[in-house]
């Protein structure tokens, strides 16, 4: 496993490169993982957050690669992932390819794609191609792209050594299974996520994540009674296994798996909670 240090640019595929951001926190881990992918011009994927240092940092790994920046490319637009753009654009000026933005306040509302994506298009990277998969459920506008040679970057999708939040109204947990069950048997032989290490096992991984997602749904579904509970009640029993300073952000991810419930028929929401259907 390679070290994460910000602003070293490291090498992880066929015309493809990591730089990270200096952003480490509770919701990004080490930070945001920008990518330089290209053979002979350079597309960023995810510039990160809007930071001077690791816009030089960039600046510098294409001069040393000697290839000019001409695209920029973005998985999604949580606030970490592609605000960086802006100052990017203006210093190279590459042009933007991407998802649409979500309204629903928790969105970068300064990406302005000249080109959005959808499934199945094509973007070439100077004479490297990379394909949009449409993966929703992290947030509804996720993209994941994907090399000829079975490079996945996968955002916030998947990422290295924990779980992401799925956070409603555009989080969708329905979604992100299915998106999940969608990249297997792909080809993919390797993922570089949006925070955290190179993923060097990518089916093991999905299999790993739908099981644990499908564990963690399993527990919600046993919490459940005929007597309504909050959502500050159930957390409590369905993230026992979480430290309590995290159970603000799991409610995020629980009210997911309880819509998703309320959808396959099997949870009802009242005015006091949540309650097993039927």
């Amino acid at each position: 496993m390679a070290s994460l240090i910000p602003g070293q640019l490291t090498p992880i595929g066929d015309n493809a490169w990591r730089m990270l951001a200096r952003n480490p926190g509770m919701m990004t881990g080490p930070g945001t993982n920008s990518y330089l992918f290209g053979k002979d011009s350079l597309t960023v994927i995810d510039p990160g957050p809007e930071d001077w240092e690791h816009l030089q940092s960039l600046l510098q790994a294409a001069r040393s690669l000697n290839k000019p920046i001409t695209q920029v490319i973005v998985t999604h637009t949580h606030r970490d992932h592609s605000p960086g753009a802006l100052a990017l654009v203006a210093a190279t000026g590459a042009r933007c390819l991407g998802p649409w933005v979500p309204d629903d306040g928790l969105q970068d509302e300064s990406w302005d794609a000249d080109t959005l994506l959808a499934e199945g298009d094509t973007v070439d990277c100077g004479g490297a191609m990379l394909t949009a998969i449409e993966t929703p459920g992290h947030v509804g506008n996720h993209l994941c792209y994907l090399s000829e040679q079975g490079l996945l970057f996968t955002g916030d999708h998947l990422i290295q050594g924990s779980t992401v939040v799925i956070a409603p109204p555009s989080g969708c947990m329905q979604a992100y299974f299915a998106s999940l069950r969608k990249l297997q048997n792909r080809g993919i032989k390797l993922m570089a996520p949006g925070h955290g290490d190179v993923i060097t096992n990518p089916e093991k991984i999905l299999i790993h994540t739908l099981a644990h997602r499908q564990k963690r749904e399993d527990k919600v579904l046993d919490s459940l009674s005929k007597d309504a509970q909050p959502l500050a009640t159930l957390v409590t029993a369905v993230y026992d296994d979480v430290p309590a300073f995290l159970h603000g952000v799991a409610q995020l991810s629980l009210s997911a798996h309880l819509i998703k419930l309320a959808e396959d028929g099997k949870a009802a929401e009242t005015t006091s909670g949540w309650v097993l259907a039927g």
